[in-house]
């Protein structure tokens, strides 16, 4: 009998080694063969644990003699497994949580400490609230109580306190650790966002359209495989979230211009931009990982959509396209603040530092890529972060610095409206919106002097 708990513990293992999270999982459950709701199970504690971690650790600094940095390693991993399904698994029994984690303790190396991790697991319980509220003992410090009952450093907080209320930072916390819902971007080319409704509600999987996304469907029921969908083979559709979506209606290519995604891969707007043109021009899809352009092609193969060339490189280096697009679009690498809910390790992988060397590489991009657009043109620059050093410091520097370029707010009938702010770029909040968070930005070419 395969015991989902330490399979789990096997692949946090790993991750505590400095494995990312998914690879991590990945790599476990491809030793075994789990029933379906035991897989489920697997990656729900592997996840959870690793996203409560901050709260998880102050739960053992609570309950334990020691605090969790000087437990042995393998016991804390453990003990956030216990208490992962304790806070966190309304539908695990307690009793349950408690004997596994024991369990688990007396088959990895410590039979001596079970009374240990036995008598913690209980006296949590015992001072659990009867509505089942944490009790955690919290400092009144803003960015330290939402950090560590939310489970983020308290530097992330900081950036969101800096330009929320703390009412709304902590609904943004929350959003970021709900599980990530999948959208569908319908191929106008192949067929009809009514076609793709009905096929997939033949398949009983729900869908519902989204607001101001004329090609969106967000699956709300269990899906199973998404390869296993209806209309996946023939290209009607591809998977992409519908703020990434946003992003090709704000750059509203037109057919027969030339585009140039700066980069590209995976390649979800890449094949967008090519959907909105009829396919008629010519997409350069331009990124440095060849692997990942591999993937690109393979889409744009699946959805039937020929306009598209590849060019690998940097596009810092890259001159040959100097004054040659109508339009550029320039989705920068970022910290990916505004996804956090996608991957579970990210909050603890950034830094204040990585985001100032990103947002460095995010100014070169810029001015670089600018070069490749004609007179009149257009550059789209957009991120999927919440942090205003990638954001509008990065637009603000810009413009400041091109006195040939302005910004240029989305038309009042264009699906991105909606999220534009007074300064005259957008902004969607996942608390607000229901959707990742994205930053973008149009800005046009006034002359051809650069």
């Amino acid at each position: 009998m395969i015991n989902p708990r330490q399979i789990a513990f096997l692949a946090l293992r790993d991750v505590h080694k400095g494995a990312y999270a998914d690879v991590a999982l990945d790599k476990v459950l491809q030793k075994v063969k789990l029933q379906d709701s035991d897989r489920r199970l697997v990656t729900e504690l592997v996840y959870g644990s690793v996203r409560r971690q901050r709260t998880l650790d102050a739960l053992i600094d609570q309950f334990g003699k020691k605090k969790a940095h000087q437990q042995p390693k393998d016991l804390r991993t453990i003990l956030h497994l216990g208490f992962y399904q304790l806070c966190y698994q309304e539908r695990i029994p307690a009793s349950a949580a408690v004997n596994t984690t024991v369990q688990l303790a007396k088959e990895n190396g410590f039979p001596g400490l079970t009374g240990f991790v036995n008598g913690m697991l209980r006296q949590y319980i015992r001072q659990t609230g009867e509505n089942g509220e944490i009790p955690l003992q919290l400092p009144e410090n803003p960015a330290e109580r939402l950090g560590i009952l939310h489970s983020f450093p308290d530097w992330i907080i900081q950036v969101w306190l800096e330009q929320l209320s703390f009412a709304e930072a902590e609904q943004l916390c929350e959003w970021m650790n709900q599980s990530p819902t999948i959208d569908l971007r319908i191929n106008p080319l192949r067929t009809s966002i009514d076609v793709v409704e009905q096929a997939l509600k033949s398949a009983d999987v729900l869908v519902k359209r989204l607001p101001h996304l004329p090609q969106a469907l967000r699956l709300i029921s269990n899906s199973g495989a998404i390869q296993n969908l209806p209309g996946f083979r023939e290209g009607w559709w591809v998977v992409q979230d519908s703020s990434a979506q946003l992003v090709s209606h704000l750059l509203d290519p037109q057919p027969g211009e030339v585009i140039i995604d700066a980069c590209a891969a995976p390649g979800g707007k890449t094949t967008h931009i090519a959907e909105l043109m009829g396919d008629k021009g010519k997409v350069w899809a331009c990124d440095r990982t060849a692997s990942r352009l591999r993937k690109l092609q393979e889409n744009a193969r699946r959805l039937n959509l020929q306009s598209i060339e590849i060019c690998t490189g940097d596009s810092r280096e890259f001159s040959q396209f100097t004054h040659t697009a109508d339009r550029v679009l320039l989705d920068a690498p970022c910290s990916g603040l505004g996804t956090l809910h996608r991957h579970a390790d990210a909050r603890w992988r950034q830094t204040p530092e990585t985001v100032q060397q990103l947002s460095q590489l995010q100014k070169e991009l810029l001015s670089h890529t600018a070069k490749f657009v004609k007179a009149g043109g257009v550059l789209v620059y957009a991120t999927c972060t919440l942090h205003p050093a990638e954001n509008e410091a990065v637009i603000s520097q810009f413009l400041a610095e091109s006195p040939d370029w302005k910004i240029e707010p989305p038309s009042a009938d264009s699906p991105i409206f909606a999220y534009s702010t007074s300064q005259g770029w957008c902004k969607v909040w996942p608390q607000r919106h229901n959707m990742d968070g994205f930053f973008l930005a149009r800005l046009r070419k006034t002359n051809d002097s650069g």
